[in-house]
């Protein structure tokens, strides 16, 4: 069963977590491609993690959408490409997505209530651990740069 939206917000910060989402999972396509299972395995098994989380986040975004009677912001034709030729390179254009996506995660929390709220919540946490594992220091408001 399908409601019409009743939170213009609430819709907008989502269909801004998922212009994020698909982004995300051009670029970690992209970042896999990059990275060496052999020479890189944890690298690699990390790409591949979060490849499968924000396409799993992606999909999520979408239903929610779809159950507010609101139509999904499709995936980009293109996307702007970082320059990758290093590992440091590949670690900072994945540092840069997740901390885009926390920042949307961050207005999503407080855009929502209920079970969407949670869901955020969580998604904003996992993807503050992401940030650490590509090398980014710890923050008290993760997503929330301006606290």
């Amino acid at each position: 069963m399908t409601t019409a939206d009743t939170s213009g917000t609430t819709s907008s910060a989502l269909q801004a977590v998922l212009s994020l989402e698909h982004a995300a999972v051009q670029l970690y396509g992209l970042l896999g491609g990059q990275t060496s299972l052999t020479a890189e395995p944890a690298r690699h098994g990390l790409i591949t993690a979060r490849y499968a989380v924000h396409r799993e986040r992606r999909d999520d975004v979408v239903s929610a959408l779809r159950r507010r009677g609101v139509e999904p912001t499709p995936a980009a034709s293109a996307y702007h490409l970082p320059t990758l030729g290093s590992p440091a390179s590949v670690a900072a254009a994945a540092l840069e997505i997740e901390q885009e996506c926390a920042g949307a995660y961050a207005q999503l929390v407080s855009q929502s209530e209920g079970r969407l709220r949670r869901w955020a919540i969580s998604a904003l946490g996992e993807t503050a651990l992401a940030e650490l594992a590509w090398g980014a220091r710890p923050t008290s408001f993760p997503g929330a740069d301006e606290l």
